[in-house]
């Protein structure tokens, strides 16, 4: 990082990026004004200061720690900068960042400035993003379960919402986990049940879930692709969803965590339903409203 600067570029923002940026220096301490971006700067300079201070008056071990202070600084200091930077392209011209709480920001920042790891920012970056778009939608409870994973569980969780079937909400299907298609993907039981623990999903080991008192005909997409299901009752229907649902922090982290479609989980999944009896049809086109 170079001395004095800030990898947050400061000219040419849109209007939301610029707010985002002036909240972000209000709540935490105006780090990414022009006029105080030279913090690491300032902080490097008193470290030199400290070299000069003679053995008398500061030991070996003092000055030693305070490198070892400084230095840390500044990598927390680099960090919430990339993190920033990567969440500023991602505003869209609608964003109300003025509306963000200070206390969330104060939050945020607490917990994403020891993340260095490059795709991990990267997620980080889509929350700030998502929530200066709709202020509400993370809730500091997320927040604190993310800054407890690392990239493996974010990892193993980006690979479960690669079979993510949207029904008004996102649900992972997963009808037999031992089936070739989940374990191909890396989606086993151990898989789950670590999800499980860290908070991320519910997952009934034995029984399924199912969505009830559902009307005779339903859309819902995978990908995009719509899917209607055609029940033999007119009313009081129920769908078998599998074994797992996604807990509230793994429903506001499942939009942004990279999955992508699975080969073949369409017909798969189409394929468990219509051996179960119901009408399936694919649609041509990605219908309107999704029940």
């Amino acid at each position: 990082m170079p001395t004095g600067g800030s990898i947050v570029n400061l000219g040419d923002l849109t209007k939301p990026a610029t707010v985002l940026i002036e909240k972000i220096s209000e709540a935490i301490g105006g780090i990414f004004r022009p006029s105080q971006i030279r913090r690491i700067a300032d902080a490097e300079a008193q470290a030199e200061k400290i070299k000069a201070i003679s053995q008398i008056e500061i030991t070996d071990l003092q000055r030693r720690a305070m490198y070892r202070f400084f230095s840390e600084e500044a990598k927390k200091q680099q960090n919430i900068e990339s993190i920033t930077a990567k969440a500023l392209p991602e505003l869209t011209e609608a964003a109300t960042p003025e509306k963000l709480e200070d206390d969330w920001i104060t939050n945020f920042f607490d917990k994403c400035r020891l993340i260095s790891d490059e795709e991990m920012q990267t997620l980080w970056s889509k929350v700030l993003a998502g929530e200066a778009s709709a202020p509400g939608h993370y809730s500091k409870r997320t927040i604190n379960l993310l800054s407890s994973l690392d990239k493996s569980d974010a990892e193993m969780f980006r690979r479960l919402c690669s079979f993510g079937w949207y029904f008004g909400n996102i649900v992972p299907l997963v009808f037999d986990v031992g089936d070739q298609i989940y374990t191909q993907a890396g989606v086993d039981f151990d898989a789950l049940k670590h999800l499980n623990e860290i908070g991320l999903i519910s997952l009934e080991s034995i029984g399924r879930f199912a969505r009830t008192k559902l009307p005779q005909k339903i859309v819902v997409t995978y990908c995009g692709q719509g899917v209607a299901i055609t029940f033999s009752e007119p009313q009081d229907n129920q769908l078998n969803i599998g074994s797992v649902l996604l807990s509230k922090a793994g429903q506001e982290l499942a939009s942004i965590c990279g999955s992508v479609p699975v080969p073949g989980f369409l017909d798969y999944t189409i394929d468990k339903w219509k051996s179960e009896g119901l009408q399936i049809a694919a649609l041509t086109q990605s219908p309107a409203v999704v029940q």
